[in-house]
Protein backbone atom coordinates (compact mmCIF):
# COMPACT_ATOMS: atom_id res chain seq x y z
CA UNK A 1 0.00 0.00 0.00
CA UNK A 2 1.43 3.37 -1.02
CA UNK A 3 1.90 6.26 1.37
CA UNK A 4 -0.78 8.15 -0.56
CA UNK A 5 -3.25 5.46 0.50
CA UNK A 6 -1.78 4.68 3.92
CA UNK A 7 -1.95 8.25 5.28
CA UNK A 8 -5.70 8.75 4.64
CA UNK A 9 -6.32 5.28 6.07
CA UNK A 10 -4.50 6.19 9.29
CA UNK A 11 -6.44 9.44 9.61
CA UNK A 12 -9.76 7.67 8.96
CA UNK A 13 -9.05 4.97 11.58
CA UNK A 14 -7.92 7.52 14.16
CA UNK A 15 -11.06 9.63 13.69
CA UNK A 16 -13.32 6.56 13.81
CA UNK A 17 -11.73 5.26 17.01
CA UNK A 18 -11.86 8.70 18.63
CA UNK A 19 -15.53 9.28 17.79
CA UNK A 20 -16.65 5.83 18.96
CA UNK A 21 -14.20 5.35 21.83
CA UNK A 22 -14.53 8.63 23.76
CA UNK A 23 -18.26 8.53 24.60
CA UNK A 24 -18.34 4.78 25.31
CA UNK A 25 -15.27 4.89 27.57
CA UNK A 26 -16.48 8.03 29.37
CA UNK A 27 -19.78 6.28 30.06
CA UNK A 28 -17.97 3.18 31.35
CA UNK A 29 -15.59 5.27 33.45
CA UNK A 30 -18.46 7.12 35.11
CA UNK A 31 -20.22 3.83 35.84
CA UNK A 32 -17.14 2.23 37.41
CA UNK A 33 -16.38 5.33 39.47
CA UNK A 34 -19.89 5.14 40.94
CA UNK A 35 -19.39 1.44 41.69
CA UNK A 36 -16.03 2.10 43.37
CA UNK A 37 -17.60 4.72 45.63
CA UNK A 38 -20.51 2.44 46.52
CA UNK A 39 -18.74 -0.89 46.95
CA UNK A 40 -15.18 -1.25 45.64
CA UNK A 41 -14.10 -4.67 44.45
CA UNK A 42 -10.95 -5.92 42.69
CA UNK A 43 -12.62 -6.49 39.35
CA UNK A 44 -14.24 -3.05 39.33
CA UNK A 45 -10.85 -1.47 40.06
CA UNK A 46 -9.26 -3.41 37.19
CA UNK A 47 -11.99 -2.36 34.76
CA UNK A 48 -11.81 1.26 35.95
CA UNK A 49 -8.05 1.37 35.38
CA UNK A 50 -8.48 -0.24 31.97
CA UNK A 51 -10.97 2.50 31.08
CA UNK A 52 -8.62 5.23 32.32
CA UNK A 53 -5.83 3.77 30.17
CA UNK A 54 -8.09 3.85 27.11
CA UNK A 55 -9.12 7.45 27.83
CA UNK A 56 -5.47 8.55 28.13
CA UNK A 57 -4.82 6.96 24.76
CA UNK A 58 -7.87 8.67 23.23
CA UNK A 59 -6.86 12.06 24.63
CA UNK A 60 -3.45 11.95 22.87
CA UNK A 61 -4.97 10.57 19.66
CA UNK A 62 -5.67 14.08 18.25
CA UNK A 63 -1.87 14.62 18.18
CA UNK A 64 -1.57 11.55 15.96
CA UNK A 65 -4.45 12.85 13.82
CA UNK A 66 -2.57 16.08 13.20
CA UNK A 67 0.51 14.02 12.32
CA UNK A 68 -1.47 11.93 9.84
CA UNK A 69 -3.13 15.02 8.34
CA UNK A 70 0.39 16.46 7.85
CA UNK A 71 1.44 13.48 5.71
CA UNK A 72 3.04 11.63 8.66
CA UNK A 73 5.27 14.55 9.63
CA UNK A 74 5.33 16.16 13.09
CA UNK A 75 4.27 19.84 12.79
CA UNK A 76 3.87 20.38 16.54
CA UNK A 77 6.59 21.27 19.10
CA UNK A 78 9.04 18.39 19.29
CA UNK A 79 8.80 17.99 23.08
CA UNK A 80 5.23 16.72 22.56
CA UNK A 81 6.52 13.83 20.44
CA UNK A 82 8.03 11.66 23.22
CA UNK A 83 5.03 12.34 25.47
CA UNK A 84 2.55 11.26 22.79
CA UNK A 85 4.68 8.23 21.90
CA UNK A 86 5.06 7.16 25.54
CA UNK A 87 1.32 7.38 26.29
CA UNK A 88 0.46 5.68 22.98
CA UNK A 89 2.64 2.62 23.53
CA UNK A 90 2.17 2.46 27.29
CA UNK A 91 -1.61 2.20 26.89
CA UNK A 92 -1.16 -0.87 24.70
CA UNK A 93 0.56 -2.89 27.40
CA UNK A 94 -1.45 -1.49 30.29
CA UNK A 95 -4.54 -2.77 28.47
CA UNK A 96 -3.10 -6.26 27.98
CA UNK A 97 -2.14 -6.54 31.65
CA UNK A 98 -5.48 -5.33 32.99
CA UNK A 99 -7.37 -7.63 30.63
CA UNK A 100 -5.23 -10.46 32.00
CA UNK A 101 -5.93 -9.38 35.59
CA UNK A 102 -9.68 -9.48 34.89
CA UNK A 103 -9.40 -12.99 33.43
CA UNK A 104 -7.45 -14.23 36.47
CA UNK A 105 -10.00 -12.66 38.82
CA UNK A 106 -12.89 -14.39 37.08
CA UNK A 107 -11.18 -17.78 36.89
CA UNK A 108 -10.19 -17.83 40.58
CA UNK A 109 -13.70 -16.81 41.59
CA UNK A 110 -15.17 -19.87 39.85
CA UNK A 111 -12.38 -22.40 40.44
CA UNK A 112 -11.83 -21.63 44.15
CA UNK A 113 -15.01 -19.88 45.35
CA UNK A 114 -14.49 -20.33 49.10
CA UNK A 115 -10.79 -19.38 49.19
CA UNK A 116 -11.49 -16.58 46.76
CA UNK A 117 -14.19 -15.10 49.00
CA UNK A 118 -11.95 -15.22 52.09
CA UNK A 119 -8.78 -13.89 50.46
CA UNK A 120 -10.36 -11.40 48.10
CA UNK A 121 -9.20 -8.01 49.36
CA UNK A 122 -9.47 -4.67 47.61
CA UNK A 123 -6.07 -3.55 48.90
CA UNK A 124 -4.44 -6.37 46.92
CA UNK A 125 -6.14 -5.10 43.77
CA UNK A 126 -4.91 -1.56 44.46
CA UNK A 127 -1.34 -2.82 44.73
CA UNK A 128 -1.80 -4.83 41.54
CA UNK A 129 -3.04 -1.75 39.69
CA UNK A 130 -0.03 0.24 40.86
CA UNK A 131 2.37 -2.52 39.78
CA UNK A 132 0.75 -2.76 36.33
CA UNK A 133 1.01 0.97 35.72
CA UNK A 134 4.58 1.14 37.04
CA UNK A 135 5.85 -1.97 35.26
CA UNK A 136 4.35 -0.92 31.92
CA UNK A 137 5.62 2.65 32.23
CA UNK A 138 9.12 1.47 33.09
CA UNK A 139 9.35 -0.90 30.14
CA UNK A 140 7.95 1.56 27.62
CA UNK A 141 10.15 4.43 28.86
CA UNK A 142 12.76 3.22 26.40
CA UNK A 143 10.91 5.37 23.84
CA UNK A 144 12.21 8.47 25.62
CA UNK A 145 15.75 7.13 25.43
CA UNK A 146 15.50 6.28 21.74
CA UNK A 147 13.99 9.64 20.81
CA UNK A 148 15.86 12.07 23.04
CA UNK A 149 19.17 10.57 24.21
CA UNK A 150 20.88 8.49 21.55
CA UNK A 151 22.84 10.41 18.90
CA UNK A 152 22.18 10.41 15.15
CA UNK A 153 18.49 10.62 15.82
CA UNK A 154 16.87 10.65 12.39
CA UNK A 155 13.38 10.75 13.89
CA UNK A 156 13.97 14.39 14.86
CA UNK A 157 14.05 15.52 11.24
CA UNK A 158 10.37 16.42 10.94
CA UNK A 159 9.12 13.01 12.04
CA UNK A 160 8.21 11.38 15.33
CA UNK A 161 9.50 7.92 16.19
CA UNK A 162 9.54 6.60 12.61
CA UNK A 163 13.13 6.47 11.34
CA UNK A 164 16.03 5.19 13.43
CA UNK A 165 19.78 5.15 13.15
CA UNK A 166 21.82 1.93 13.28
CA UNK A 167 22.75 2.67 16.90
CA UNK A 168 19.13 3.15 17.84
CA UNK A 169 18.10 -0.04 16.05
CA UNK A 170 20.79 -2.02 17.89
CA UNK A 171 19.24 -0.99 21.20
CA UNK A 172 15.60 -1.00 20.11
CA UNK A 173 15.28 -4.52 18.65
CA UNK A 174 16.11 -6.56 21.81
CA UNK A 175 14.12 -4.20 24.02
CA UNK A 176 11.06 -4.58 21.80
CA UNK A 177 11.47 -8.34 21.98
CA UNK A 178 11.63 -8.22 25.77
CA UNK A 179 8.54 -6.03 26.01
CA UNK A 180 6.54 -8.27 23.67
CA UNK A 181 7.43 -11.41 25.64
CA UNK A 182 6.86 -9.94 29.11
CA UNK A 183 3.87 -7.72 28.43
CA UNK A 184 2.05 -9.61 25.71
CA UNK A 185 3.01 -13.26 25.16
CA UNK A 186 2.95 -14.33 28.82
CA UNK A 187 -0.26 -12.38 29.65
CA UNK A 188 -1.90 -13.76 26.51
CA UNK A 189 -1.16 -17.36 27.50
CA UNK A 190 -2.45 -16.70 31.04
CA UNK A 191 -5.65 -15.17 29.63
CA UNK A 192 -6.26 -18.15 27.33
CA UNK A 193 -5.78 -20.55 30.24
CA UNK A 194 -8.08 -18.60 32.57
CA UNK A 195 -10.94 -18.12 30.14
CA UNK A 196 -10.78 -21.66 28.80
CA UNK A 197 -11.15 -23.04 32.32
CA UNK A 198 -13.63 -20.32 33.29
CA UNK A 199 -15.96 -21.40 30.47
CA UNK A 200 -15.38 -25.10 31.19
CA UNK A 201 -16.30 -24.71 34.86
CA UNK A 202 -19.23 -22.45 34.07
CA UNK A 203 -20.72 -24.93 31.59
CA UNK A 204 -20.51 -27.65 34.23
CA UNK A 205 -22.79 -25.66 36.56
CA UNK A 206 -26.19 -27.09 35.74
CA UNK A 207 -28.08 -24.49 37.78
CA UNK A 208 -26.55 -21.55 35.95
CA UNK A 209 -28.90 -19.93 33.44
CA UNK A 210 -28.26 -20.16 29.70
CA UNK A 211 -28.16 -16.37 29.50
CA UNK A 212 -25.40 -16.26 32.10
CA UNK A 213 -23.39 -18.86 30.18
CA UNK A 214 -23.94 -16.98 26.93
CA UNK A 215 -22.67 -13.74 28.48
CA UNK A 216 -19.60 -15.54 29.82
CA UNK A 217 -18.81 -16.97 26.40
CA UNK A 218 -19.26 -13.57 24.76
CA UNK A 219 -16.93 -12.04 27.34
CA UNK A 220 -14.23 -14.65 26.73
CA UNK A 221 -14.54 -14.42 22.95
CA UNK A 222 -14.46 -10.61 22.98
CA UNK A 223 -11.37 -10.54 25.19
CA UNK A 224 -9.46 -13.14 23.18
CA UNK A 225 -10.54 -11.44 19.94
CA UNK A 226 -9.21 -8.18 21.32
CA UNK A 227 -5.86 -9.77 22.14
CA UNK A 228 -5.61 -11.53 18.79
CA UNK A 229 -6.72 -8.69 16.51
CA UNK A 230 -5.38 -5.63 18.30
CA UNK A 231 -2.20 -6.79 20.01
CA UNK A 232 -0.94 -10.02 18.44
CA UNK A 233 0.18 -8.67 15.01
CA UNK A 234 1.98 -5.72 16.58
CA UNK A 235 3.88 -7.87 19.07
CA UNK A 236 4.66 -10.50 16.44
CA UNK A 237 6.32 -7.71 14.47
CA UNK A 238 8.74 -7.26 17.40
CA UNK A 239 9.73 -10.92 17.25
CA UNK A 240 10.08 -10.88 13.46
CA UNK A 241 12.05 -7.63 13.63
CA UNK A 242 14.48 -9.11 16.15
CA UNK A 243 15.02 -12.24 14.03
CA UNK A 244 15.48 -10.27 10.78
CA UNK A 245 17.28 -7.37 12.48
CA UNK A 246 15.04 -4.87 10.72
CA UNK A 247 11.58 -3.41 11.11
CA UNK A 248 9.02 -5.35 9.03
CA UNK A 249 7.26 -3.26 6.42
CA UNK A 250 3.84 -4.42 7.62
CA UNK A 251 4.46 -3.23 11.18
CA UNK A 252 2.78 0.11 10.43
CA UNK A 253 -0.51 -1.67 9.78
CA UNK A 254 -0.11 -3.89 12.83
CA UNK A 255 0.40 -0.75 14.92
CA UNK A 256 -2.75 0.72 13.42
CA UNK A 257 -4.72 -2.31 14.60
CA UNK A 258 -3.80 -1.57 18.22
CA UNK A 259 -5.94 1.56 18.11
CA UNK A 260 -9.06 -0.61 17.73
CA UNK A 261 -8.62 -1.67 21.35
CA UNK A 262 -10.14 1.59 22.60
CA UNK A 263 -13.40 0.76 20.80
CA UNK A 264 -13.44 -2.98 21.55
CA UNK A 265 -12.87 -2.59 25.31
CA UNK A 266 -16.33 -1.02 25.85
CA UNK A 267 -17.83 -4.20 24.36
CA UNK A 268 -15.94 -6.17 27.00
CA UNK A 269 -17.20 -3.75 29.65
CA UNK A 270 -20.75 -4.33 28.43
CA UNK A 271 -20.52 -8.10 28.86
CA UNK A 272 -18.52 -7.74 32.10
CA UNK A 273 -20.88 -5.50 34.00
CA UNK A 274 -24.63 -5.27 34.35
CA UNK A 275 -24.03 -1.76 35.73
CA UNK A 276 -22.52 -0.77 32.37
CA UNK A 277 -25.47 -2.38 30.59
CA UNK A 278 -27.93 -0.34 32.66
CA UNK A 279 -25.92 2.84 32.07
CA UNK A 280 -25.83 2.13 28.33
CA UNK A 281 -29.57 1.50 28.18
CA UNK A 282 -30.21 4.65 30.19
CA UNK A 283 -27.98 6.59 27.80
CA UNK A 284 -29.92 5.26 24.80
CA UNK A 285 -33.17 6.15 26.53
CA UNK A 286 -31.97 9.73 26.94
CA UNK A 287 -31.04 9.95 23.26
CA UNK A 288 -34.44 8.62 22.24
CA UNK A 289 -36.15 11.21 24.42
CA UNK A 290 -34.19 14.02 22.77
CA UNK A 291 -35.00 12.69 19.30
CA UNK A 292 -38.68 12.16 20.24
CA UNK A 293 -38.67 8.61 18.96
CA UNK A 294 -38.61 6.73 22.25
CA UNK A 295 -40.89 3.75 22.64
CA UNK A 296 -42.40 4.08 26.14
CA UNK A 297 -42.19 0.38 26.95
CA UNK A 298 -39.07 -0.87 25.15
CA UNK A 299 -36.22 0.27 27.38
CA UNK A 300 -38.00 -0.32 30.73
CA UNK A 301 -38.69 -3.85 29.53
CA UNK A 302 -34.99 -4.41 28.82
CA UNK A 303 -34.06 -3.05 32.23
CA UNK A 304 -36.66 -5.31 33.81
CA UNK A 305 -35.15 -8.33 32.05
CA UNK A 306 -31.73 -7.45 33.48
CA UNK A 307 -33.25 -7.17 36.94
CA UNK A 308 -35.04 -10.52 36.54
CA UNK A 309 -31.78 -12.15 35.45
CA UNK A 310 -29.96 -10.90 38.54
CA UNK A 311 -32.83 -12.08 40.76
CA UNK A 312 -32.86 -15.55 39.23
CA UNK A 313 -29.10 -15.85 39.70
CA UNK A 314 -29.51 -15.05 43.39
CA UNK A 315 -31.85 -18.03 43.78
CA UNK A 316 -29.23 -20.61 42.69
CA UNK A 317 -26.64 -22.49 44.73
CA UNK A 318 -23.42 -21.44 46.46
CA UNK A 319 -21.22 -21.79 43.36
CA UNK A 320 -23.52 -19.54 41.34
CA UNK A 321 -23.57 -17.01 44.19
CA UNK A 322 -19.78 -16.77 44.10
CA UNK A 323 -19.94 -16.55 40.32
CA UNK A 324 -22.26 -13.57 40.63
CA UNK A 325 -19.80 -11.80 42.90
CA UNK A 326 -17.07 -11.86 40.27
CA UNK A 327 -19.22 -11.69 37.13
CA UNK A 328 -21.78 -8.96 37.83
CA UNK A 329 -20.12 -5.66 38.78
Amino acid sequence: MSSATYTPLVLFVYILIFVTGVPSNLLACHTFLVKVRQKPSPIVLFLLNLTISDLLFLFILPFRMVEAASDMTWPMPHFLCPIAVWVYYCSIYISTLFLTAVSVERYLGVAYPMKFKVNRKTVHAIWTCGLIWGFSALNVSVTFIVITVLPSNESQQGQCYQNFSAEQMKMLMPLRLEVSLLLFCIPFMITIFCYFNFIRLLLSMTKTSRKKKYRAMCLAVATLFNFTLCFAPYNISHIVGFVQNKIPGWRVYALLLTTLNASIDPIIFYYSSTAVQRAFLKFLEGIKKKLHIRDADETPMELSQLSDTRTSCNNHGTSVSHLKNIYDV
